[in-house]
């Protein structure tokens, strides 16, 4: 089963076990054992002084003996020993020998000289614990530490936001390793706040520094992949720069929003690139051109058991786009390419004619939330609105302006925080463009099922028809709730059943017996294959018949629980004998469960 296959053949060598030992933070050990010497040192320099002239008295002052008589000061053995119990309140009495009124007197300033030393040092103690710097500190080289001993291939997720958030939400429904770097606080709170399966190790730190990488886990053996996900270009610039540098066995995938930033990051041999506005501006043209498509499209990816939606259509004719930054020149490039007349409403422009040729639309000065800005765009006579900005109260207060000048408008709206996700559900647009959550599901889909990719690539340059009877061959399996989609490899590493009967029968093993039922090999297991690839070419919708061969890899979609059984058949070769023809051997899968 190749659940995340495409992360586990990063092979990493011998050498890469001697490089895990390697992870760690010596900086922070470093910068630990600094704070503490530095903290410490004027608590302990009035500690030793006060212990010296405590000695020093003891030595000087005589006692007195037995008969009264004058006896001979403390040896600085006898001194010490005195002052070391006393100053720890210990109060052994006056020994070696009854003291003397003066030795009296010097015992009550040793007292209070060395409680009001310690009580110093106690003090400056508890406020380096609670010092914010060494609380950081002291937290790497516990992450080091666990990450060191992490015998589990992780992922590294770099940025908490809502994108690294809804990420990690996703990748522990899969009970998929990851650790976290972060340096907001807040983040860092609100992902503890989440309720997820496993206690993920999460590292307070710049990603944007290479030591910090290093520290989470870069070189670890296990680390499958980087991911830069955090809000700053930049920053996921300077990850993906660090991570190919440092360890080029890793894939890494970023979010970049500039055009510029995603090309340098290619450049730099970033594996894939995500760039959401680009990304929805393509699915809008899509669902324009071939909506089943779109449909097929939005289904295979939305989270899992998501109702299957409605078909969405988006009209042809004249469009408003309130925001023309980066979101909104993706879409209108995009639109304005389709032949469709586009005027844009940003603040930051002048009026300016449209320049078709350039891919620019006609310029008004505006935000979108005026009245007469959006009557001069031509709103009640557009058919879709887009609110691209970069606030989302402002893209609401656009959108149900221009819904009040022109009810029958397409809107789209960019939705910038995942908190106020309750007002764009009261609103409901009839698009709505979220970028952390096209960031977070590209990334799933490239972690867990890489051909879905390339699946999702051939549905794109499909038509309708094709669209709507792959949703109809789907939904006859798995029921309108979203499926979940795998990827088998025919090899002995992942189907070793399978393999083994490739090798040895004349006969050849089918898909159709894949998809038999391990509790009844008359029930069908509810999944449908979905692509087949062999020697660089591919399949599509390959049918029950599909006789397989090794080395073949299948993208299957279906139920979470057809995996499960499916899986049970690539390693266990009595049950695939079962499952091809239907004799029940002792020993086998079915044999063991029906004695039990």
């Amino acid at each position: 089963m190749a659940d995340g296959d495409a992360a586990d053949r990063s092979g990493h060598g011998g050498g890469a076990e001697r490089a895990a030992r390697g992870v760690g933070s010596p900086l922070a050990a470093q910068s630990v054992l600094f704070m503490v010497l530095r903290r410490l040192r004027t608590p302990l320099i009035v500690i030793v002084l006060s212990y010296s002239v405590s000695v020093l008295g003891l030595t000087l002052i005589p006692g007195v003996a037995d008969d009264g008589s004058p006896a001979p000061p403390m040896s600085f053995f006898h001194a010490f020993y005195f002052v070391s119990y006393t100053a720890t309140t210990i109060g052994f009495g006056e020994v070696p020998a009854t003291f003397s009124d003066a030795q009296r007197m010097w015992t009550i300033v040793i007292i209070h000289l060395t409680v009001i030393g310690w009580t110093y040092a106690l003090l400056n103690v508890l406020s380096l614990f609670q010092d914010r710097a060494f609380q950081r500190a002291v937290g790497q080289i516990r992450l080091a530490g666990r990450v060191r001993r992490t015998r589990e291939p992780f992922h590294l997720i770099c940025g908490a936001g809502d994108t690294g958030q809804r990420l990690a939400r996703l990748l522990d429904r899969r009970d998929m390793r990851f650790v976290i770097v972060e340096k907001d606080e807040g983040r860092i709170a609100e992902l503890e706040l989440e309720d997820l399966r496993i206690d993920p190790p999460i590292l307070h730190a710049d990603a944007a520094l290479p030591q910090s990488l290093l520290t989470a886990g870069l070189r670890h053996p296990m680390c499958r992949g980087v991911l830069a996900l955090t809000p700053d270009d930049g920053a996921n610039l300077a990850i993906a720069t660090a991570a190919r540098l440092l360890n080029r066995g890793v894939p890494v995938i970023a979010g970049a929003q500039s055009p510029r930033t995603a090309t340098s990051m290619r450049a730099f041999g970033t594996h894939h690139v995500i760039s959401p506005f680009d990304t929805f501006a393509d699915q809008l043209i899509l669902a324009m051109r071939e909506p089943g498509c779109y449909r097929l499209l939005s289904w295979l990816t939305a989270p899992l058991d998501a109702e299957l939606e409605k078909e969405h259509e988006p009209p042809r004719g004249p469009w408003v786009v309130c925001g023309h930054g980066r979101f909104g020149h993706a879409v209108s490039r995009r639109l304005i390419a389709e032949g469709l007349q586009v005027t844009a409403v940003d603040p930051a422009h002048d009026d300016g004619d449209a320049d078709p040729a350039e891919g620019l639309p006609a310029r008004l000065r505006g935000v979108g939330t005026e009245t007469e800005v959006l009557a001069r765009a031509g709103i009640d006579e557009a058919v879709g609105l887009v609110a691209a900005a970069d606030n989302d109260v402002t893209n609401l207060a656009i959108a149900a302006l221009a819904r009040s000048r022109n009810p029958k408008l397409f809107v789209v709206l960019r939705q910038n925080e995942a908190a106020n996700q309750v007002l764009f559900d009261a609103f409901r647009a009839d698009m709505v463009m979220k970028p952390s959550e096209i960031i977070a599901d590209e990334c799933v889909a490239l972690l867990t099922t890489p051909l879905l990719d390339r699946f999702l690539a051939v549905v794109r340059r499909k038509n309708d028809a094709w669209a709507d009877e792959v949703i109809h061959q789907l939904r006859k399996r798995v029921g309108t709730r979203s499926p979940r989609a795998w990827t088998v490899r025919l090899d002995p590493a992942e189907a070793p059943a399978v393999s083994a009967r490739l090798h040895a029968e004349n006969r050849p093993t089918t898909i159709g017996e894949l998809l038999r039922d391990p509790r009844n090999r008359k029930d069908r297991l509810p999944a449908q294959a979905l692509m087949l690839l062999r020697g660089g070419g591919e399949l599509l919708l390959p049918n029950d018949d599909t006789a397989l061969a090794a080395g073949d890899r299948i993208l299957f979609a279906g139920r979470g629980d057809a995996r499960r059984r499916m899986q049970a058949a690539l390693f266990d070769e009595k049950l695939l004998e079962y499952l091809c023809t239907g004799r029940d051997t002792p020993g086998g899968w079915l044999f063991e469960r029906r004695a039990g």
